[in-house]
C-alpha cells in the first residue's frame, strides 16, 4: 500500500502515541514494526513496480503506422508523385492473449505472496529482537543483585582481614568474585543496550520516539506447552514461501504451453494501407488509390523453435525440482522448530519448578542454620549466590523458548528460517540494566 504525505504524517503521530514514554510489549513492537518499518514500506512500494511491469506484460504491442511521399517536386505534378501509408498490427499477440493473461495473473500473485513472506519476516524479527532486548536486562538485573551479595561478602572479608580472623588468599576470593561480577555486569549492560538497539533499528524509530522501555523480565512459561501433532501438515499448508514456489511451477507451466503453441510461427503480422498515385497524361493529370493489405510470418527453416522449447522445458524442470525441495525443507524445519519448542519448553520447566525450589530451600535452611550460629556468613553467602546463579539459568532458559516459539511460527507461516535453541546459557548470561 502506497502511503501519501499525509498518511506517513498521520502514521508517525500514531507511532509517536505507541511507544514515546511507554514500556511496549512484544505485540505492540510488532503493530510498530509493520506501521513504521522503511524497508517493509519499500517491500509493498515494490508491489506497486511489480503490478506495473506484471500488467505491462500483457498489453497489446501498438500498431505500426509507416507514411511515406513519393516522387516530391516531380515535373508537371504538384507537390508529389505518390503518397503511400501502411498500418501493421502483429496477429499473434491476439492470439497468445488469454495465455499472457493468465501468466501475468500468476507473477502478480507471486509479487503480493512475497509482499506478505516480507511483512511475516519483520514482525518475526521484530519478536525476536524484542526478547533479546527484554532477556538482556532481566539477566542484567539478576547480575545486580548478585553483585550486591558478592559486595557484602568482600567488604566483609575485608573487616575480617584486619582483625587477622581471614588469611589474605580467602579475603582475594572474595574480592576477586566482586571484581568479576563488575566486569560481567558492565558487559551484560552494554549487551542490553546493544539489543534494544537492534529493536529500535527494527521498529524504524528515531528521534524522541527512541525514549521507550521494554519489560524488565521476559513473560513466565505458559502453563503448557501446545501440541502440534499435525506440524507438518500445517507447515505446508501455511507457509508463503512453498505457495511462491507452487505458483513458479504453474508460471513455468504456463510459459511452456505459449512456447508449444508458438513454436513453429513467432512472427505473425497483418499490413494494410493504400497507395495513392498521380499521373500525367494528355496534360491531364490522373489520380489512382489502390488499397494494400499484406500478410508477414516468419518460414520456420533455421529455427524450428526445438531450443526455445527444450528451454521452457528445462525451466519447468528446474521449477519442479525447486518446489520438491522447498517442500522437504518445510517438512523438516517444521519438526525442528516444534522439538526446539518442546524441548526448551521442558528444560525451562525444569529449572522453574526443580531447580529453583531447591535452590530457594537450600538458602532458607543456610539462613536458619545461620542464624543459630550453625554455619559461618561465608556459607550462607556461597549458597545465596548458588540460588542467584540459578535464577541466571532459569531466565536464559526462559529466553531460548520464547525464541524457539517465536522461530516455530516462522516454520508455520514463514518469515525466516526456523531454528533450534540457542547455545545454553553461561552462569552469568548477557544483559544490561532493567529494561530503559
Amino acid at each position: 500500500m502506497l502511503m501519501s504525505a499525509q498518511d506517513i504524517e498521520a502514521n508517525a503521530k500514531r507511532v509517536h502515541g505507541l511507544v514515546h514514554k511507554k514500556t511496549i510489549s512484544a505485540d505492540t513492537a510488532v503493530q510498530v514494526a509493520l506501521l513504521n518499518n522503511r524497508g517493509l514500506q519499500a517491500s509493498y512500494a515494490e508491489l506497486g513496480v511489480s503490478s506495473a511491469d506484471v500488467w505491462q506484460s500483457i498489453m497489446q504491442p501498438n500498431p505500426v503506422v509507416s507514411f511515406g511521399v513519393l516522387g516530391i517536386n516531380a515535373d508537371g505534378l504538384g507537390a508529389y508523385r505518390a503518397i503511400e501509408g501502411m498500418i501493421a498490427f502483429n496477429l499473434l499477440s491476439v492470439f497468445t492473449q488469454p495465455d499472457r493473461t493468465k501468466l501475468a495473473e500468476l507473477r502478480f500473485t507471486q509479487a503480493q505472496l512475497r509482499a506478505v513472506e516480507d511483512t511475516l519476516r519483520v514482525a518475526v524479527d521484530t519478536r525476536r529482537a524484542w526478547i533479546e532486548a527484554v532477556s538482556g536486562f532481566e539477566q542484567a538485573g539478576l547480575i545486580r543483585d548478585a553483585q550486591s551479595t558478592a559486595d557484602a561478602g568482600s567488604e566483609l572479608a575485608a573487616r575480617l582481614g584486619d582483625t587477622g580472623f581471614l588469611n589474605k588468599a580467602e579475603q582475594a576470593r572474595e574480592h576477586a568474585f566482586f571484581a568479576e561480577l563488575s566486569g560481567q555486569r558492565a558487559k551484560a549492560r552494554l549487551e542490553a543496550q546493544m539489543a534494544k538497539e537492534a529493536l529500535t533499528r527494527q521498529l524504524g524509530l528515531w528521534g524522541t520516539e527512541v525514549d521507550y522501555f521494554v519489560p524488565n523480565n521476559l513473560p513466565r512459561l505458559p502453563g503448557r506447552a501446545r501440541a502440534r501433532s499435525g506440524i507438518e501438515a500445517e507447515a505446508l499448508s501455511g507457509r508463503v514461501d512453498l505457495a511462491i514456489a507452487k505458483l513458479e511451477l504453474q508460471a513455468n507451466a504456463q510459459a511452456r504451453g505459449m512456447e508449444n503453441a508458438t513454436r513453429f510461427v513467432t512472427d505473425l503480422e497483418l499490413i494494410a494501407g493504400f497507395e495513392k498515385e498521380r499521373e500525367l497524361e494528355d496534360g491531364v493529370r490522373e489520380t489512382e488509390t489502390t488499397p494494400q493489405i499484406e500478410l508477414e510470418f516468419a518460414i520456420p527453416i533455421f529455427d524450428s523453435g526445438k531450443a526455445r522449447l527444450k528451454r521452457a522445458e528445462a525451466q519447468y524442470l528446474i521449477a519442479a525440482h525447486q518446489l520438491a525441495e522447498r517442500a522437504v525443507n518445510v517438512r523438516s524445519e517444521a519438526r525442528s522448530a516444534y522439538a526446539a519448542y518442546s524441548g526448551t519448553y521442558k528444560i525451562a520447566r525444569h529449572y522453574r519448578d526443580a531447580v529453583l525450589p531447591l535452590r530457594r530451600t537450600i538458602e532458607e535452611e543456610a539462613l536458619l542454620s545461620y542464624n543459630g550460629m550453625i554455619t559461618n556468613t561465608f556459607e550462607l553467602l556461597a549458597d545465596t549466590r548458588g540460588r542467584l546463579n540459578a535464577n541466571l539459568m532459569e531466565a536464559e532458559a526462559r529466553r531460548e523458548f520464547w525464541l524457539a516459539d517465536a522461530n516455530m511460527m516462522a516454520a508455520i507461516y514463514g518469515g525466516g528460517a526456523a531454528s533450534g535453541a540457542a547455545g545454553g546459557g553461561a552462569e552469568v548470561a548477557a544483559g544490561g540494566d532493567a529494561g530503559h
